[in-house]
């Protein structure tokens, strides 16, 4: 009967909860409304804020509430070259320019857009770490839908009324600089969540872990695991379809 292994105790929560002190608050758009789906609607940048534990700066953006005498402030993950005090329109009839948010069916194929919506209404969803952003591939009218290019490379295809931003994500290439000091990496992921340093399985008792034990530091047996494993012994690569480094160039064809 040996421990229960770190992955087991990172699903019960506990001290593996993110750490949230700081954060400045949920990040999505304006909720959906008649004027946006019909016209736009006017917002301007208050500020630009870091977020604790976030790698991309969050923009204030105020909106008036078309409906009752209130303002709407919302968060935003600002887009490269978004400034405090800039206009930006938000609906089916804005302009095309960074900042503005429209639904995906106006905007040509081949922009560069971000904050996007998996599907309608959900308030953006997908590019929003730093320097992230996706490509308009292609738009299909008669079916209503349109294919992105993700930053991962792969294509999605949504639904051409889930609105996006246009540009992408400023603070691109922050991890380009090395980490170089484990001070840094501690205030890094201590603003996220407890997942650093990370002891190697290799380097535990038996008890600790299945890769544990030894006189010297090995795993013993494949680093791959079935996925109907029990979950004390579930550590490497679950039910991996290969393993690797990945060879030969990716596929970029625009279909």
């Amino acid at each position: 009967m040996g421990k229960v292994v770190r992955s087991q105790r990172k699903g019960k929560g506990s001290v593996f909860k993110a750490h949230t002190t700081g954060r400045k608050g949920p990040v999505a758009m304006k909720q959906y409304d008649y004027a946006e789906r019909h016209g736009y609607v006017k917002g301007v940048v208050k500020d630009i804020v870091h977020d604790s534990g976030r790698g991309a700066p969050v923009a204030k953006i105020q909106f008036k509430d078309g409906y009752q005498f209130k303002r709407i402030n919302t968060l935003l993950a600002a887009p490269e070259g978004l400034y405090s005090g800039q206009f930006i329109f938000s609906g089916k009839k804005a302009t095309l320019a960074i900042g503005n948010i429209l639904p995906v069916a106006m905007i040509p194929e081949g922009t560069v857009i971000c904050n996007i919506e998996e599907k309608v209404g959900d308030c953006g969803k997908m590019c929003r770490a730093s320097g992230d952003y996706a490509i308009i591939v292609s738009q299909d009218t008669d079916k209503g839908i349109t294919r992105i290019r993700l930053p991962s490379g792969s294509k999605k295809t949504i639904n051409n009324q889930c609105r996006a931003m246009i540009g992408l994500i400023a603070g691109g290439g922050r991890t380009d600089k090395p980490i170089l000091k484990a001070g840094r990496a501690y205030h890094k992921y201590r603003v996220k969540r407890n997942e650093w340093p990370k002891v190697r399985g290799v380097a535990m008792n038996p008890v600790d872990h299945p890769n544990g034990g030894g006189n010297q530091q090995h795993m013993g047996k494949p680093g791959t695991v079935r996925r109907d494993r029990p979950a004390g012994s579930k550590a490497g690569q679950i039910a991996a379809r290969r393993t690797g480094r990945v060879r030969g160039s990716l596929r970029t064809d625009d279909v």
